[in-house]
């Protein structure tokens, strides 16, 4: 075997998994995956703000087409940290969302999830009188809406999600769907590969 073939062959299977792990091209959710997120999120109680799983799910699952989409969320932290009874994590509500992001960031790449943009809010513009001065913005890519529900799950089950909801005294959360974008992460992964293969050669040359 040529060596372009024995460092071009790992690659190209590297890139193939990423691939199959990145996804966004799947099927609608069907009924029976619905009624069994149901019942998965619905054992597990109403979220922080009292939405029903039921309603959360069918909410979420009314647009599925399978396909990728990005979670835009509006942020607003409360005063203090407010864990249920039982908790002694402290009272700052930074600290309990920084924890809720280091729990979740391994069931979100698990699904195939990616944060793609997050930042700090830094005045006002164009908005109404009783707009929330929000906190944050974050925006994160799920492989489809069945690997957000998964995701749901595993926060919800593993107590991750607590350190969300006692952080947060309000926010809202909409699923996008891109109709443009500069963020092209098949394409860029694929151009770091081959800048490895390529760097490899020269190295062997």
């Amino acid at each position: 075997m040529s060596s372009t073939l024995i460092i071009a062959l790992p690659l190209l299977a590297l890139y193939i998994a990423f691939l199959l792990w990145y996804g966004g091209r799947g099927k609608p959710l069907s009924e029976a995956e619905l009624l069994q997120f149901e019942r998965e999120l619905g054992a597990l109680g109403s979220d922080a703000q009292g939405h029903s799983a039921s309603e959360l799910v069918r909410l979420l699952a009314a647009r599925d087409d399978g396909r990728e989409f990005i979670m835009h969320n509006l942020v607003r932290y409360r005063a203090k940290a407010l864990y249920p009874s039982g908790h002694s994590y402290g009272d700052s509500a930074r600290a309990a969302d920084k924890r809720y992001g280091r729990a979740a960031l391994w069931p979100m790449l698990r699904h195939g999830s990616v944060p793609v943009f997050l930042a700090k809010c830094s005045g006002r513009f164009i908005d109404g009188d009783d707009a929330p001065p929000w906190d944050y913005v974050a925006m994160v890519r799920y492989r489809s809406r069945c690997d957000f529900l998964r995701f749901a799950v595993a926060i919800e089950s593993r107590d991750i999600a607590i350190h969300k909801w006692a952080a947060i005294e309000q926010t809202y959360i909409t699923p996008l769907k891109p109709l443009a974008s500069l963020f092209f992460v098949r394409s860029a992964v694929g151009v770091v590969f081959a800048l490895i293969g390529l760097g490899f050669m020269l190295l062997r040359a």
